[in-house]
């Protein structure tokens, strides 16, 4: 019998970019752990996205049963967000093209994202194939949080691609509610799956040793991990810090500039450290590799995650599989992946005194802190990406066999 194969696109975004820089981020996780889980549970898995330099190769082999495939359409180089409607069209007709070139022939087509969701739908006409959807982030959801920056398309693709997907995946049961109350999703068509952690590379260790690969001292440590942008929230955990009584403690921020406000807001966050006079006390560190960020998780007493919104939240997952207890926003998935006095805290206020204070018993409470730490790391262990891959692997068998969903 042979293996299914599915196409999973990725299309503004590689699974091959850098966590933390540009638009690279928790999809880009999701993607590549995704893939390679599901290869290796039985389904060949090709990564559609967009080539964005002249040099890509046009297939890359990732593993056996995984490879990531680049799909020539616009230019040969980052495309802004604004932008991103524009390709929709160009790298459907390129993927049909590379379809009907290499003859590869998928069960069924997997979307991430709205563009990649765009993408999706048209391609399930065109070839009378299931179409699966992961959102990550919903235009809506962005907008009542004061959010918006795709304005009216978006908002038009994910209507439609809410109404013709044969499947959407949603990571917690609060964005299964969101779909159904604010786009009236079919409930029967959305399957709550939750992303995975890698327990291999993301594991508690020793404190000293990864704060001594990290030239750190012995104060304590506030962690930040995520893009610079103003829906991350770093300015505020910034604020934070400020307000502790520890006049020692440090915060490192791991994250490059994303998106159209970017880099000023990296100028207004150095700028708010200047005027606080936390020069000493702030570290801005560059974007590491995915895998590396477990020793800036195992260095921290505690990790931030003070985003305004999050559809899921991997930053508060790997950190409590790296045994680092999390305060976070009580936002979105977060409010799943944080058990509130159990593994960490989860903030309901945006006030910086209001991080502070969790962070102050944390810091003064070496009982409470080795607690938290182990709850975390107990905690994770139910999300794995195994278990993930073998859901999903079922749902997209079960999508071949029964007819398709029909729309305009």
């Amino acid at each position: 019998m042979s293996r299914p194969r599915l196409a999973i696109l990725s299309v503004h975004t590689s699974p091959l970019a850098q966590p933390g820089l540009g638009d690279g981020g928790g999809m880009n996780v999701y993607v590549r752990a995704l893939a390679t889980a599901l290869a290796r549970a039985g389904v060949d898995c090709d990564v559609l996205t967009r080539a964005e330099h002249p040099e890509a190769p046009p297939v890359i082999d990732i593993e056996p049963g995984f490879r990531v495939v680049h799909v020539e359409a616009g230019p040969k180089a980052p495309i802004p967000r604004h932008g991103l409607a524009d390709i929709i069209e160009p790298f459907t007709d390129a993927t049909l093209e590379h379809i009907s070139r290499s003859g590869t022939v998928y069960d069924a087509v997997h979307a991430n994202y709205w563009v990649s969701g765009g993408v999706g739908h048209a391609l399930k006409h065109a070839l009378d194939l299931p179409l699966v959807v992961t959102f990550h982030t919903l235009d809506r959801v962005k907008a009542d949080a004061g959010i918006d920056d795709d304005a009216t398309v978006r908002a038009r693709v994910e209507r439609e691609v809410v109404a013709c997907a044969d499947l959407i995946v949603a990571p917690t049961f609060a964005e299964h509610r969101q779909l159904v109350d604010l786009y009236d999703a079919v409930p029967s068509r959305i399957e709550v799956v939750p992303p995975g952690v890698d327990h291999r590379v993301f594991a508690s260790g020793s404190r000293l040793e990864a704060r001594t690969a990290l030239g750190l001292d012995g104060a304590p440590v506030l962690l930040f991990v995520g893009r610079i942008q103003p829906l991350k929230g770093a300015g505020l955990a910034i604020r934070a810090l400020s307000m502790l009584e520890d006049i020692s403690a440090q915060l490192v921020l791991v994250g490059g500039p994303s998106g159209p406000d970017g880099a000023s807001e990296l100028t207004r966050l150095h700028a708010l450290v200047d005027e606080l006079g936390l020069g000493h006390r702030v570290r801005f560190v560059a974007p590491q590799p995915h895998d590396d960020l477990v020793t800036y998780y195992r260095a921290a007493d505690v990790c931030l995650v003070p985003s305004r919104t999050e559809s899921f939240g991997m930053v508060a997952l790997e950190a409590a599989a790296s045994g680092t207890p999390v305060v976070a926003a009580n936002v979105g998935g977060l409010r799943t992946l944080v058990d509130h006095g159990h593994t960490g805290y989860l903030i309901d206020e945006r006030e910086p005194e209001d991080f502070a204070h969790p962070v102050e018993r944390i810091l003064a409470d070496p009982d409470l802190a080795e607690r938290l730490s182990a709850q975390a790391v107990e905690f994770s262990a139910d999300y794995s990406w195994s278990v993930t891959a073998a859901r999903l692997r079922r749902l997209h068998g079960d999508l071949t066999i029964r007819s398709l969903v029909r729309c305009a």
